[in-house]
């Protein structure tokens, strides 16, 4: 039997749930128009006022948001709020160092574990669960989002934050954990660590709630059989909350997008057009609930298609399917956003050529990024002491970046494969 944590919305009708879009969207148009100049300022430029957005079918008309907007706006011109009403910040990390901040009321903050409570509940949690979280905690919304929503389903919550596995699985089996909240490639790497150390049969796993990183079916079957338990999609952008966006349920063929918070489109990538249902193209969200930050139209340059086709589970909010790609080149390592444009103002800072190759691994289920790059001809140098000092100081100013570790490989001069069109940056052996 299917279990809801709020049945009367999760399970709305569709006019019910157009209806609270169509209010809140034109609610939120007219407060981020009053209360936010450098949205103001795009909606001038394209000639659209508050009063001209009546409901849903007049998004269109609306421009859209970007990355970059947020990051010229860094860090309170996207504000919709006064400072003093704000009590939290989340964060992603920056392409040039300005970082994308996302801004959360108390409001705010109770909307986005409701969002993940429901998640939660859809993969079989309730009050008498343990529900064990090992996405990183701090700026990250991996942690704290479903965190917070185990708060609110009631849940015992074990804050465990992502390492020390061993310590993680001592605690899989002394606390009895039941739905486990991580990436996917850590969870496969817990289950060969459970394995190992022969406690399979000391687990009591049923369900666990994968995100912040691309998987395939293939891995979910192992991860399945490896730990007995049924695996959950979870979706989300620090810029609109966090995991919780949408959430897979006991159906397993993609993601309720949580309509009463989010609306959703698919656009053409190239044209801004917005496609019909079931067309594959970029999503595109706005927040129609949020204080803080709300963000209209939103381009998050991930490639799916939504479906409005019934579910078994009951619920009537619409899907997305898992993402088929990107229309940038943003790859995501170990559950970290990662831009090659991180790296080059990175190599442009320490004096090297911006000539440079990314390549990730997955061995035994965990990433790895090695990044190689080209010496100077002034740089270049048979000590391999010299080298490897070099190496070590990039790498910790990588680190320092991107948030993740990364292995450098220095190379000799014009080593690296010139390319007369696109430059091949990314050699991603991964299967996903």
């Amino acid at each position: 039997m299917e279990n809801y944590f709020q049945p009367e919305i999760e399970c709305a009708d569709r006019e019910t749930i157009l209806d609270l879009q169509n209010r809140r969207l034109v609610e939120t148009v007219a407060r981020v128009y009053a209360n936010v100049p450098y949205y103001r300022n795009l909606m001038d430029k394209k000639g659209v006022k508050p009063e001209d957005i009546k409901g849903v079918d007049d998004l269109p008309r609306l421009p859209f948001l970007t990355k970059d907007d947020l990051r010229d706006a860094y860090p309170y011109g996207m504000l919709a709020r006064p400072l003093a009403d704000c009590v939290r910040i989340q964060s992603t990390s920056g392409t040039t160092g300005r970082r994308v901040v996302a801004f959360y009321t108390q409001n705010d903050l109770d909307a986005w574990d409701s969002c993940c409570a429901r998640a939660i509940v859809a993969a079989g949690g309730g009050k008498e669960d343990v529900v064990h979280v090992c996405y990183g905690y701090g700026l990250f919304t991996g942690g704290p989002g479903l965190n917070g929503g185990s708060h609110m389903v009631g849940s015992l919550t074990l804050p465990m934050s992502s390492g020390n596995t061993e310590r993680q699985v001592q605690f899989l089996c002394d606390l009895g954990s039941t739905i486990l909240c991580c990436t996917p490639s850590y969870a496969a790497y817990k289950a060969e660590t459970v394995h190992e150390k022969g406690a399979r049969d000391k687990i009591k796993l049923k369900a666990d709630i994968f995100g912040a990183e691309d998987w395939n079916d293939e891995m979910r079957r192992d991860i399945e059989n490896s730990l007995g338990i049924r695996a959950h999609d979870i979706y989300g952008l620090t810029e609109l909350c966090g995991p919780g966006v949408s959430f897979e349920c006991s159906e397993q063929t993609g993601m309720h997008i949580n309509e009463d918070q989010f609306i959703a489109e698919i656009i053409d990538p190239e044209t801004g057009e917005v496609l019909p249902e079931g067309e594959v193209g970029e999503l595109v969200f706005t927040s129609i609930n949020k204080e803080a930050f709300p963000l209209i139209r939103y381009r998050t340059r991930d490639l799916t298609r939504l479906s409005r086709k019934p579910c078994s589970c009951g619920r009537t909010h619409v899907k997305m399917a898992r993402l088929m790609g990107r229309t940038d080149d943003m790859l995501i390592i170990k559950g970290v956003n990662v831009f090659p444009s991180q790296i080059e103002t990175v190599l442009i800072n320490k004096g090297y050529p911006a000539n440079y190759q990314l390549v990730v691994e997955r061995v035994r289920n965990t990433d790895s990024l090695e990044v190689r790059v080209e010496m100077t001809p002034e740089m270049f140098s048979d000590n391999l002491g010299e080298v490897a000092a070099r190496e070590k100081e990039l790498a910790n100013a990588l680190k320092a970046m991107l948030g993740i570790t990364a292995a450098v490989k220095l190379v000799a001069p014009k080593s690296i494969t010139r390319s007369e069109g696109k430059a091949a940056r990314i050699i991603d052996n991964r299967k996903i």
